[in-house]
């Protein structure tokens, strides 16, 4: 009688070889999955931007945003600027856009812009990583690893700067808290003399003002629009007569804040501006 012919043995492992082939082929579909979730989001953060730009500067609203009665947007600054350079003109402001007049009555704060701007993404300038624009400053200027900052034995001399989290180390290591007392003497010297020339600007314009033929002129800040592009808006007056020369007072609201649509308080800076020549 004939033997029935054997089956050829099935692997043992085909199965498994199978489950492990389905395993490895998984990593670059999810890699390609979230490569184009990022995409996607990277390309709608684009165009969102895009959208809710000013339509003046073209760039996004740092904080406050206005907008005509038919809905174009304009950052602040770019709105005070149209309002400013109207009244210079003795002229009615338009949008940029429609042409539709836009006045502090006529037009109206966008508090949904600016909420969707203040958490879009930005970029840090140290570490490079993405925050929400409303928290990105704070990071920057506290929290950021990576910024730049300066040894806190500054004060005796060291001229270190470097990154936040280099700064333990240095300072465990830095030299100028064990250095002689004469040395940080000579130091804190130098600082006070270079106080006292800072304080000397102000103690002349203190004689000056005590001089006996001073004279007193009705001054009258008009805005005006500087040459540069660049958000702030500065008033000035007309020339005026004072011991015997020519003279104009420069000023600007908020010089040293970033953004004075995100504070209630107002600081007014002056400048006083020689415009004669000095005999």
């Amino acid at each position: 009688m004939a033997e029935a012919p054997e089956s050829e043995p099935v692997p043992s492992s085909s199965e498994p070889a199978v489950e492990c082939d389905a395993k490895e082929d998984e990593g670059p579909l999810l890699k390609k999955r979230k490569l184009a979730d990022k995409e996607t989001t990277e390309k709608l953060e684009h165009r969102l931007g895009g959208i809710l730009c000013c339509t003046v500067c073209l760039d996004l609203p740092p904080a406050a945003v206005f907008q005509c009665s038919n809905g174009h947007l304009m950052c602040a600054p770019c709105f005070n600027h149209l309002l400013a350079d109207a009244r210079l003109r003795d002229e009615s402001a338009t949008c940029p856009n429609c042409r539709v007049d836009i006045s502090k009555t006529l037009a109206s704060r966008n508090l949904a812009v600016e909420k969707t701007v203040s958490e879009l993404p930005s970029e840090c300038k140290y570490c490079t990583q993405m925050f929400p624009r409303h928290s990105l400053q704070h990071h920057e200027d506290k929290t950021c690893e990576d910024r730049l900052t300066g040894c806190r034995y500054e004060c005796i001399g060291c001229p270190w700067r470097g990154a936040a989290h280099e700064a333990g180390a240095h300072e465990a290591a830095c030299a100028h808290p064990r250095k002689p007392a004469a040395d940080v003497a000579d130091v804190l010297a130098e600082r006070e003399r270079r106080a006292k020339d800072h304080a000397a600007v102000y103690t002349q314009l203190l004689d000056l003002l005590s001089y006996e033929k001073i004279t007193f002129n009705d001054l009258q800040l008009k805005p005006y629009r500087t040459e540069e592009y660049v958000h702030k808006l500065y008033y000035e007056t007309s020339r005026f007569t004072a011991f015997g020369h020519q003279w104009v007072v420069k000023a600007f609201v908020n010089k040293n804040q970033r953004d004075p649509t995100q504070s209630s308080e107002r600081e007014i800076t002056y400048q006083i501006i020689l415009k004669s020549k000095p005999r």
